[in-house]
């Protein structure tokens, strides 16, 4: 446990030396603090590798067990408000990961695209929510069948054989976003002759047409229109579309359960929203990476 510790501390530090934009963030007086922002996001991301995932659990933990490697461990209160600005470095950390987990991708393999909501609250309460206005708004969850405040996360997944999908592009919109607008928003480049398998809520034939344009495929289970009986909608290849894109429900119900991303009700303000969705991004690559 303590050579993972290790690890993942230089992985930090890697990541720093190459991205000067992060230690831009302390050109003030406090440049060097004696509990540095390397400690600081190597202790969320390992407290979450070892199955906690709240910022409290975390501290308490790092705290009782690991105290002796962090002796500048300040107060819980300074640590929970300095993590809030962390958001980019938490990005920096994804893009890095996802581009070093490239080789497990193939150029011909297929790329899975749907989203998870990430709920501050849900029924009742969604449309009481006041929390990161500028970035959540009240959505509707067709798996849950509830509406939810919040916002959704967009992923282009690689397809791989007896694995989990390997994500490829996150995009971070409201939750009202279409997930056809957040396509049509994101514009993936895919190499030529690749099929990108999604549901029905990307059924739309003038986004096809500019798909096969850009040289791959949108391959979406098919939408019944009000003038349709059943009879109308091809029931295999509805089939066919959901058992190629099944391993990403299984990637997400994997990230729920292993992170907790779905649940944001802790969240007070748009900085800890970002922490919550890009820490926890952070922490399923480093899993689907460099811990696989």
């Amino acid at each position: 446990m303590e050579t993972k510790l290790i690890k993942l501390y230089l992985l930090i530090c890697r990541l720093y030396d190459t991205q000067p934009v992060l230690k831009q963030q302390r050109l003030s007086n406090n440049h060097q603090p004696l509990f540095s922002d390397e400690e600081l996001l190597t202790m969320y991301l390992f407290g979450h590798l070892q199955g906690l995932t709240t910022q409290r659990r975390i501290y308490d933990y790092m705290l009782n067990h690991w105290r002796a490697w962090f002796p500048a461990l300040p107060s819980y209160q300074t640590v929970n408000c300095r993590l809030n600005e962390l958001a980019p470095a938490f990005e920096l950390l994804i893009e890095h990961l996802l581009v070093s987990g490239a080789w497990h991708i193939g150029a011909t393999d297929d790329r899975l695209i749907d989203s998870v909501p990430v709920m501050l609250a849900r029924g009742t309460r969604a449309n009481r929510g006041r929390v990161a206005a500028d970035l959540a708004d009240t959505g509707f969850c067709a798996t849950k069948q509830q509406h939810y405040r919040g916002v959704k996360l967009h992923f282009i997944a690689a397809r791989r054989i007896r694995q989990l999908p390997l994500p490829e592009k996150v995009h971070l919109s409201r939750a009202s976003q279409h997930d056809l607008s957040a396509l049509r928003e994101v514009s993936p480049s895919l190499p030529a002759g690749c099929g990108l398998f999604a549901d029905k809520a990307y059924f739309h034939r003038d986004t096809q047409a500019t798909c096969k344009e850009r040289g791959w495929f949108l391959v979406a289970a098919y939408k019944r229109h009000r003038h349709e009986t059943e009879k109308d909608v091809p029931t295999l290849y509805n089939r066919f579309v959901s058992a190629i894109r099944q391993p990403l429900e299984s990637l997400f119900n994997w990230l729920i359960q292993t992170t907790d991303l779905q649940n944001a009700s802790r969240v007070r303000s748009s900085q800890g929203l970002k922490v919550h969705c890009y820490g926890k991004l952070a922490v399923a690559c480093l899993l689907l990476t460099f811990y696989s």
